[in-house]
């Protein structure tokens, strides 16, 4: 699939540049600050070749992608004449942007700050568990200078995190990232650490309590929001000359004391309550705030309500050492995938069977968006199953207190490092968990069963993938399925032979629909290339669909985007039910008109029906005439 042009559809379909204020990415989704979410094409991006689905959470446009959401995202932006990240400032005006209620906005900012971080603790973290199991198994002595080394790399990222939120936190408030970092710099200083530890600290005469602000998540945060008015206020008031100078300056000796004095203790004291409030959760009501969590985890994920978790899994991280709801995220995330490995044991279609398999392996892996809006949430019932299998095992891991020890990125087999503690029961009991979670949800889905959709019956049912224009259609020619036969489909058209991968539509050069080949036409009209039926027949004419005498689906699609010219300079020659043969004059096109206005004229002739065959044959010509043997499909 072509990247470039993905990122230019997905541009151009959310509203174009100017209604982008903010895109991020995270594992699989492409996550957007529109300025008018209305102005999105959703309908359309949901069925762009590459989309894996489309989703508004929490304020925030999302397009799921899959694993190739990186290159996407970097095609994307430098499809961008300006940065989609550049200061709030700069963007539209707050008042053309569309408004949103305080929970959306919450989420939103929670998720804008935690994510981009996401790597950087994900990283740190999987290297302590790394360095816990090589002391666990003796490789490695906790006396010697190499796990000194690394443990400070493992814990580097944690002990400095108020930095890190800092300039994640000022560049989702529009505010500067490095006055921010140094606002963190200045609470977390040795000097002052030392000074507050020691006690009986004032400042300008005001008493200073004393905290301890390393590894802490909610100081910072609120210290940087607040500091974001600060220095937009004085910003505002500095004559342009002085700005360089003066709002650093200012801001900083505001926001330092108000910090120390004020925001950081009130900061700590609502994160240690949060911590200590899940803490007691889970150690008196484990069961239940297990299964709750870990069978509803899969729909938090669908609502973006799982980022109002993240600031109480790092919370509980940096200051109980443990966290109880990622082992419910690894659950839940296994579940999924195990629902998908039971949709491809069941299934009797061999592309369903296929995509489940792959897509619960990824989900098993850690990223479970193709899984669960690729297979799961498609049937249904398996989405539900995957929900039970994530409460069932929830339990299990309850009953077990099972906890994690390093925070984690992704939920899945690769951060089993994440549970190995002093205890090696824990990552035991994690693993059946999970072994749990994968096998529950399978054999319920296998149970509950789901509806298959029938594959298509012809090619009319693709007809354009450019528009939802319906065709002018008459009933399926409906025929007992016999074995299929070697098809000679002969060349419609006058022109140069083309490979389908010049076609510049991803549904025809990725071979989503079909397979078969292409001809630039040299002249202006198309006859059947097969002995048979017109199946349907667009109202724009540019799309022709034929099912021959021997059951081969066709589709003869006239040009790209040729939809949008509503049938001028098309003059069908049949319409749907007419029987023709070979030679028979389909459609007479005006090509020189067509191209004038804009429209290349390259057509696809393909089968649509490629499951009943093994392969296209091609007769090897790189011009053709009318009636010339174009390929074979070979049964």
């Amino acid at each position: 699939m072509d990247k470039q042009q993905l990122s230019k559809d997905i541009l151009k379909l959310v509203g174009g540049e100017e209604n982008i204020d903010q895109v991020t990415h995270c594992m699989t989704r492409l996550r957007f600050n529109l300025n008018d979410n209305k102005k999105a094409d959703k309908a359309t991006l949901k069925n762009t070749p590459g989309v894996m689905g489309v989703m508004e959470n929490g304020g925030q446009f999302q397009v799921i992608i899959g694993n190739d959401v990186p290159v996407v995202y970097n095609a994307l932006v430098g499809n961008m004449s300006k940065s989609p990240n550049a200061d709030a400032s700069s963007g539209a005006a707050s008042g053309e942007k569309q408004k949103k209620n305080v929970i959306s906005a919450l989420f939103d900012f929670i998720s804008g700050v935690f994510t981009p971080i996401l790597p950087a603790i994900t990283g740190a973290g999987m290297i302590k568990g790394i360095v816990a199991i090589l002391v666990a198994v003796g490789w490695l002595s906790d006396k010697s200078s190499t796990y000194t080394i690394l443990s400070a790399i493992g814990d580097g990222a944690f002990y400095f995190l108020p930095i890190i939120l800092a300039i994640s936190a000022a560049r989702k408030l529009g505010s500067n990232m490095f006055i921010a970092a140094a606002l963190a710099a200045g609470i977390m200083h040795p000097t002052i650490t030392a000074l507050l530890a020691a006690g009986d600290t004032t400042f300008i005469g005001i008493k200073v309590i004393a905290a301890s602000y390393s590894s802490t998540v909610i100081p910072i945060i609120l210290a940087v929001w607040i500091a974001s008015y600060v220095e937009k206020a004085i910003d505002r008031i500095t004559h342009a000359s002085l700005k360089l100078l003066v709002v650093p300056t200012v801001t900083l000796l505001i926001m330092v004391p108000v910090t120390l004095m004020t925001v950081g203790p009130l900061g700590t004291v609502l994160g240690n309550g949060l911590s200590g409030g899940i803490s007691w959760l889970f150690e008196n009501m484990s069961i239940f705030a297990s299964i709750l969590i870990g069978g509803t985890m899969s729909l938090l994920i669908i609502t973006g309500m799982h980022y109002a978790l993240l600031p109480i899994v790092v919370g509980s991280m940096t200051t109980l050492g443990y966290d109880f709801i990622i082992p419910l995220m690894f659950a839940a995330n296994l579940a999924q995938g195990g629902a998908a490995f039971g949709v491809g044991l069941r299934s009797k279609n061999s592309k369903t069977k296929s995509l489940a398999y792959s897509t619960g392996l990824t989900a098993v892996m850690g990223i479970t968006e193709p899984a669960m809006y690729g297979i799961n949430m498609k049937f249904k019932k398996p989405f539900i199953a995957a929900l039970i299998g994530g409460a069932v095992a929830g339990a299990f891991m309850g009953i077990f207190n099972v906890r994690s020890y390093v925070i984690t990125g992704l939920a899945g087999l690769p951060s089993i490092a994440a549970f190995i503690s002093p205890a090696i029961s824990t990552l035991l009991f994690a693993l059946v968990g999970g072994v749990i979670a994968i096998v529950a949800a399978a054999v319920l889905t296998y149970i509950l069963g789901f509806q298959e959709e029938d594959a298509p019956q012809a090619a009319a049912t693709s007809a354009s993938t450019e528009t939802a224009e319906p065709a002018t259609t008459t009933a399926p020619v409906v025929t007992e399925e016999t074995k299929a036969q070697d098809e000679q489909v002969f060349s419609p058209i006058t022109g140069e032979v083309r490979p389908l991968s010049d076609v510049p539509d991803p549904a025809f050069s990725e071979e989503i629909m079909g397979k078969g080949f292409a001809i630039q036409p040299t002249e202006g009209r198309a006859v059947s290339p097969i002995n048979g039926t017109v199946f349907s027949l667009s109202k724009s004419g540019h799309a022709i669909g034929l099912v021959s005498d021997t059951g081969a689906e066709m589709l003869i699609h006239i040009g790209i985007d040729t939809v949008k010219l509503k049938g001028q300079f098309f003059s069908p020659k049949v319409q749907a039910g007419t029987k023709v043969s070979v030679g028979d004059v389909l459609m007479e096109f005006d090509r020189e008109e067509i191209e004038k206005a804009g429209y290349t004229t390259i057509t696809p002739v393909i089968i649509t029906n490629m499951h009943q065959y093994a392969s296209i044959e091609s007769a090897g010509r790189t011009t053709v005439k009318e009636q010339e043997l174009l390929f074979t499909a070979k049964a």
